[in-house]
């Protein structure tokens, strides 16, 4: 327990001055092409849907395996000797957000999408070297052109296993952007089909400005940039060298690559959460963006909440497999959790 309550006592010195920033001034406009509630076109079978029930839809449903054993992968995951499904050819890759890992971050999504029958792979990307665990366990620290390039170690590791030509992306905060660097800079952008964004911040975030953080420091005592070393929160403010180099040149989309954003309008990490809600710019770019919140004022999932969203899952699967699009629901969701 005490693994446990070490690793929930930093996620939370991290993210409380953000949360409130983010009660305090969401916005409220839709953006961007907003997908609309699909019609069950192929019902998913009885007994899928029973053991999708089994799923937890809580953003923190995987500390619980990564205490048991850790650094290893959630049941389900890096079956790398397994075949892929027919019907699913794509490995689905889950990349992390900030902090987080290949266990802690996916306790929703990788249950999930087993039992839709991908192939899902996990790692933990951007770790502290020579720390002990559970800092260990806490990837995305380092610089992101350094993960970007671990990733796509690990995409290679992953198509040489399974036979595929190319991969499925589901990422999360930073793992939005880790993956389109390997796509526009390192190579990779044919070694990509879906790439699913779970708040996305492609033009960076203003969470981060010096007043929050100042205000924050002066009355928690807390200042979160300071609790681990992360290098690339910096990266990830608007404005960066980073964020400047992945919007050049006709923004930041790799042609070739279907993109689809999903976002909440309670993000309290990506401000305002419009930034990952940009549209095509060139008819070589696929690009659909949603709302979590649109036609459901029910949902109040924030930045970590929207990995246990039911709503935002089925936006996922819908977009991992158009072909198989059932309707999205529209249920309460707590902020934080899912």
């Amino acid at each position: 327990m005490a693994h446990g309550s070490l690793i929930r006592m930093l996620g939370d010195a991290m993210t409380i001055p953000l949360r409130v920033g983010g009660l305090l001034t969401h916005s409220t406009d839709d953006v961007g092409e907003l997908a609309p509630d699909q019609e069950v076109d192929n019902p998913a079978p009885r007994g899928a849907a029973r053991d999708r029930q089994k799923v937890a839809y809580n953003f923190f449903s995987g500390i619980g395996p990564e205490i048991a054993n850790p650094g290893g992968a959630l049941p389900g995951a890096n079956q790398w000797d397994a075949p892929v499904d027919p019907a699913h050819p794509n490995p689905v890759i889950l990349v992390h957000g900030t902090g987080g890992g290949g266990q802690t971050n996916w306790g929703t999504y990788v249950p999930l999408l087993a039992l839709e029958g991908y192939s899902v792979f996990t790692l933990t990307y951007g770790a502290l070297a020579h720390v002990p665990w559970p800092l260990k366990a806490m990837g995305g620290m380092t610089l992101m052109e350094d993960s970007a390039a671990e990733l796509g170690d690990f995409i290679e590791k992953v198509l040489a296993a399974t036979g595929a030509e190319k991969v499925d992306i589901v990422g999360h905060s930073q793992g939005t952007l880790v993956p389109n660097h390997y796509a526009k800079f390192l190579g990779g952008g044919d070694k990509i089909g879906r790439y699913v964004s779970l708040a996305p911040l492609w033009e960076g975030t203003t969470a981060f400005g010096a007043g929050l953080l100042h205000t924050v420091d002066l009355r928690l005592g807390i200042d979160p940039l300071k609790v681990l070393p992360c290098r690339a929160v910096a990266q990830m403010t608007r404005g960066s060298e980073f964020i400047t180099a992945m919007n050049a040149d006709g923004g930041p989309y790799v042609p070739g690559i279907d993109y689809v954003n999903i976002s909440t309008r309670f993000d309290e990490f990506v401000r305002p959460y419009t930034s990952g809600q940009l549209p095509a710019v060139s008819d070589d770019q696929t690009v659909t963006n949603i709302v979590v919140q649109h036609d459901c004022s029910q949902d109040f999932c924030d930045h970590l909440g929207i990995c246990g969203s039911p709503r935002a899952a089925r936006h996922v699967l819908n977009a991992l497999d158009p072909s198989s699009s059932e309707k999205v629901p529209c249920q309460f969701v707590p902020p934080f959790f899912g």
